[in-house]
């Protein structure tokens, strides 16, 4: 039985790739600091892969913000159990969870800095986002 299953611990906060096969990755991010509302100063995005989240537990609202040279027109979408999220490669994106939040992450396992560029916000655009986030 031992070579059928592997069994993997999920970290206590933070996000920790999980496993790699072949070519994907399973992650989790559990709620830490950076995921907090207060602390949201940038986006990513990912230019050779889509990614994948699935709420575990808690809450978790992913944040979208365009496929332009820059975030704009931030919407905000909540997360509920058993439904997928799929973000498609190319657009910006980022995610607040709550103090119970846990979210499983699939995406490409070669996804890196290199191919995910990250847009750092200045003051006014950071105003704009908690702004659009609460409205």
């Amino acid at each position: 039985m031992e070579k059928a299953i592997e069994i993997i611990d999920f970290p206590a906060e933070d996000y920790m790739p999980l496993k790699d096969y072949g070519a994907w990755r399973v992650a989790v991010l559990r709620h830490c600091e950076n995921t907090n509302l207060e602390r949201i100063s940038w986006m990513q995005k990912h230019m050779e892969t889509d990614e994948v989240f699935a709420l575990l537990d808690g809450n978790c609202t992913l944040i979208l913000a365009g496929d332009g040279d820059k975030p704009e027109n931030y919407e905000m979408v909540k997360m509920e159990p058993h439904k997928l999220y799929n973000i498609k490669s190319g657009f910006w994106h980022n995610h607040v969870l709550d103090e119970n939040g846990e979210v499983l992450i699939v995406e490409n396992r070669d996804t890196t800095d290199d191919n995910s560029p990250t847009y750092h916000m200045d003051n006014g655009e950071i105003a704009a986002f908690q702004k659009a986030f609460r409205a």
